[in-house]
């Protein structure tokens, strides 16, 4: 933040380091990049409309069905995420090198390769599809797919989250509960996780809105079926191609992810503040 204006050419910003003049126009062009296409969505929102199109029996549907994919993918994560970012904290270097690049590659990998990675895995003609298929399970184009490829994408920021904290805070407290009696579950349980319990949380809220947006491997590997698998992003989706619910519901929906995503920015915000602290 700009504080007050030092030599002419020169800007001096509340830390006291002096920047060039000439950083503010990029910058206030990428905020205006960032910024103004929000901007223009809410202009064009049909503000009087936004109750009955977030009511509508549609994105009802599709909110509900977000929700509660969100909300299962968000446990899946916690119940295999936290384990993976704890071997990954505690593994050798070698170890733990390979483990987390292997973790973090869906969050650099484009979300339609996941999807198609998810249909080779689990679908039609697939080792794995043909042995679940045999006993009466089909999983892709299913809420069940949904779950997964949620799970699939969001699990790498609940992992990255508590692996951070677990470096962060060590091994020696640890340490000294196992020598004074403690077994590894109660060390777990009255240690590391009261330890971690900041990163957790701000991983547990990143892991639900990525899951809660999630798009590009859900419609490859789940599909768009109404009341089914299109969840909130498939159903703005569908809507601007002609189909489903209408232009304004969708426009009131990306509202509502807008404000999903802010809030979990100021929580996030918050934690950090009080971590400084």
């Amino acid at each position: 933040m700009i504080a007050a204006s030092g030599p002419i050419g020169r800007v001096v910003p509340r830390t006291g380091i002096r920047l060039p003049v000439w950083l503010i126009v990029p910058a206030a062009l990428g905020t205006a990049l960032l910024v103004l296409p929000f901007v223009a969505l809410l202009a064009r929102l049909d503000w009087a409309g936004v109750p009955a199109a977030i009511t509508s029996e549609a994105a009802l549907q599709a909110l509900g069905l977000s929700l509660g994919t969100a909300t299962t993918a968000t446990v899946l994560c916690l119940l295999l995420g936290v384990p993976l970012a704890m071997l990954i904290a505690r593994a050798p270097s070698w170890l733990a090198a390979v483990l987390r690049t292997l973790t973090t590659l869906p969050l650099v990998l484009p979300p339609l390769v996941g999807g198609i990675a998810l249909l080779a895995l689990l679908g039609r003609q697939s080792a794995l599809g043909d042995l679940l298929a045999e006993v009466g399970i089909r999983v892709p184009f299913t809420t069940a797919a949904v779950v997964i490829a949620q799970t699939f994408v969001a699990m790498p920021f609940l992992v990255i989250s508590v692996e951070g904290s677990l470096r962060t805070g060590g091994t020696e407290h640890e340490l000294v509960a196992a020598t004074l009696g403690a077994g590894p579950f109660t060390v777990f349980r009255r240690v590391t996780l009261p330890l971690v319990a900041p990163g957790l949380i701000a991983g547990t809220v990143l892991c639900f809105a990525r899951a809660l947006g999630e798009f590009g491997a859900t419609a490859l590997f789940a599909g768009n079926a109404a009341g089914v698998t299109r969840t909130m992003p498939l159903a703005i989706y569908t809507a601007f191609n002609g189909a489903g619910v209408g232009e304004d519901t969708a426009i009131a929906l990306s509202l509502m992810l807008i404000l999903v995503a802010i809030a979990v920015l100021v929580l996030m915000r918050g934690w950090r503040a009080d971590a400084v602290r």
